[in-house]
């Protein structure tokens, strides 16, 4: 397996948790460690898709990434909270 493949998966691994994980209510859309797992695994991604020349897949995952930096910035900050309404 190289590099690039490897980095794919674990970015896909890192989202594909994230995502679990707050479904089942065991993370928070306002906690910190949902924010930084979603970055990790877009950045990871990115490049492999760079890597890739898969464009549409680089450009969703960049977007995917500026989200997640600007949540962990607030996080960092103590501003970030969730506007999902629940019910």
């Amino acid at each position: 397996m190289d590099i690039w493949l490897l980095m794919g998966i674990v970015g896909m691994a890192l989202i594909l948790m994230a995502f679990f994980l707050l479904e089942t209510h065991r993370w928070s859309a306002d906690g910190i460690a949902y924010d930084v797992c979603n970055l990790a695994g877009a950045v990871l991604l990115v490049i492999n898709a760079f890597h890739g020349k898969a464009w549409p897949f680089l450009i969703l995952n960049a977007v995917w990434g500026l989200v997640s930096l600007r949540d962990v910035i607030l996080d960092c900050r103590g501003t970030h909270r969730s506007t999902i309404r629940k019910g």
